[in-house]
């Protein structure tokens, strides 16, 4: 039960933090969820068309599909697309992240009279891998979890003043709340209402009489208020039917549909259960679900004698599980909104917390860095690309690796620092998974200035494997003209050369394509591959990394010609 949380700690994790979500920030290789390239697709084409709205896009059935004010975010933090990078577009996360980690730090240390405490908080919400993963990337998650946090964190910052005002904060809460829905979905109103409401239950020690008197109209208010602002997205708009008809009736009345058999069945069974609800909430921690579980455990032992503060924030975890309960499609990323409240529970109980839970995650992130560690040798000194040196980390990236192996070690076996430093090894590793990556972020991984040059203004297929893939060769072929074909199709060498004048193409390391006499390469690099077969995973397994997890990428140029526009659907969308 030993494991004290010292300033020097403090201020060691906190620089650790900004530096872990700063690292990389533009890296193609970032954890991300696929919805970021349809994103930047929206936000290219409505600042291309000059005007905020209508959202313009080329997909099919992804136009209006989130509301306006993230892709207004992407272009004005692009300046109208002219600044068209990944760090461009993702600073913007990363401040609505770290807005929301500091009015943690301040609600927190308020009401628990400690600044160490809040500090805590912030940064072991920053260490969930969830916050990392969805908190960076151009995604509507850092300012739907900004804004829907904020008027609770108000609440148990300003307590009584804020409980009992009778119109200020229903309007500031109101108009967070706005801010939210305009971010990511009206429903959200549902359990951030519910939450509000248990607040003021909970405040009147569940009187109901009281709440009907003098609070409910305070929900009633907010409520209204955060609709009227997301209903300005209809006013604005020129073709409020689409936005009817695509995010209302299709974005979110279709989450109640059956997904397989009925909804009675998907509730408890299947991808789509309560329990894997439960599950994949808990796994938002990413290395920390099992102190997340061990805080769980502890706030039940000592349910008896929890804090108005520590009620209210399960109070909030439980309206938000209940209502995203009810849909058919559920996900643990619905409850990001809730992952903060999670985090000041353990900042709360953190000396309390049992070392076992700290020692699975040190275990964990040993495991990770040693894996991290041996791929990334593998690689250097395998030579499986014929030529030495060309996947090379400098001395900085091992001398990193070698710290913070031995510190999690030390963690291990040290129990005074063991929670200290399980809570480092969480940004160690994440620093070290993209350093692992740091040569194909170089010139292995892009092509040439010169064929950059080359293919500017011309018409270039590439492989996609999703909508919006070609967003990311925008970033590696800026100027061209993109197309999408089947990414399956990549490595079919002749028939892609006997039907594009202009393709990239694919083919396994070692091995050099074969082209027609015709046929010009461009260019080169080299890129990951997404799936792979059992047999090449048990190659990869046994020390054959780089054959097997890479492959080379030509810009081919051959004498096909094809007609433009083409009549079918580009695979891309």
């Amino acid at each position: 039960m030993r494991g004290s949380f010292t300033y020097r700690n403090a201020i060691f994790i906190l620089f650790l933090a900004i530096f872990t979500y700063l690292y990389g920030l533009d890296s193609r290789f970032a954890p991300k969820n696929g919805d970021e390239y349809p994103y930047m697709h929206i936000v290219r084409m409505t600042a291309d068309a000059g005007a905020w709205l209508p959202l313009q896009s080329e997909m099919d059935g992804i136009k209006n599909t989130k509301p306006p004010l993230v892709f207004w975010e992407g272009i004005a933090s692009t300046a109208w697309g002219s600044d068209w990078t990944l760090l461009a577009l993702r600073w913007p996360s990363v401040l609505y992240t770290g807005l929301t980690a500091f009015f943690l730090f301040l609600a927190v240390s308020r009401f628990s009279g400690k600044k160490q405490t809040g500090l805590l908080a912030s940064l072991v919400w920053l260490s969930f891998f969830a916050t990392y993963r969805y908190g960076r990337p151009f995604l509507t998650d850092p300012p739907e979890v900004f804004w829907l946090s904020l008027p609770f964190f108000a609440l148990l910052y300003w307590g009584r003043t804020a409980f009992e005002s009778k119109l200020l904060f229903p309007l500031l809460a109101g108009a967070c709340f706005g801010m939210a829905l305009l971010s990511k979905s009206f429903a959200y109103i549902v359990p951030a209402g519910f939450a509000l409401g248990l607040f003021y239950s909970r405040w009147r020690e569940w009187s109901i009489p009281k709440v009907l008197l003098q609070d409910f109209y305070k929900v009633v208010l907010t409520a209204v208020l955060a609709l009227g602002v997301f209903a300005l997205w209809f006013v604005l708009d020129p073709f409020p039917e689409a936005v009817w008809k695509e995010f209302v009736l299709g974005e979110n009345a279709g989450k109640f549909e059956a997904r397989s058999s009925n909804y009675l069945l998907d509730f408890v069974r299947g991808g789509d259960s309560i329990w894997m609800l439960t599950i994949t909430t808990l796994a938002n921690a990413g290395l920390f679900t099992f102190v997340l579980i061990s805080a769980l455990i502890e706030c039940w032992r000592e349910r008896r004698f929890i804090s108005l503060e520590e009620g209210l924030l399960l109070l909030l975890v439980l309206a938000f599980f209940i209502v995203f309960s009810l849909p058919s499609q559920r996900s643990g990323r619905y409850l990001l909104p809730v992952m903060p409240a999670f985090a000041a529970l353990i900042a709360m109980y953190w000396e309390r917390l049992p070392l076992w839970g700290f020692r699975i995650a040190l275990l964990l992130q040993l495991i990770l860095l040693s894996a991290l560690a041996w791929v990334g040798g593998n690689l250097q000194l395998s030579n499986f690309l014929g030529q030495s040196g060309i996947w090379n980390y400098s001395a900085w990236h091992w001398g990193f690796m070698v710290f913070a192996i031995a510190m999690l070690l030390l963690g291990i076996f040290n129990r005074e620092r063991s929670k200290a430093f399980a809570l480092a090894g969480c940004f160690l590793c994440y620093c070290a998974l993209t350093s692992s990556l740091s040569p194909l972020e170089g010139a292995l991984g892009r092509y040439p200035q010169s064929t950059i040059q080359t293919v500017a203004g011309q018409d270039v297929w590439v492989p996609c494997d999703y909508r919006a893939k070609d967003e990311e060769y925008r970033l590696l072929l800026p100027g061209a003209l993109l197309h999408g074909y089947l990414a399956k199709d990549a490595n079919q060498i002749d028939l892609l050369s006997s039907t594009y004048p202009l393709v990239a193409i694919q083919s396994p390391i070692g091995v050099e394509p074969t082209l027609c006499d015709s046929c010009k390469i461009v260019g080169k690099r080299m890129e990951m591959r997404a799936r792979h077969s059992d047999a090449e995973i048990q190659a990869i397994l046994r020390g054959h990394i780089g054959e097997h997890l890479f492959v080379n990428e030509y810009l081919v140029s051959t004498p096909a010609t094809i007609a433009l526009p083409l009549s079918g659907k580009d695979a891309c969308r």
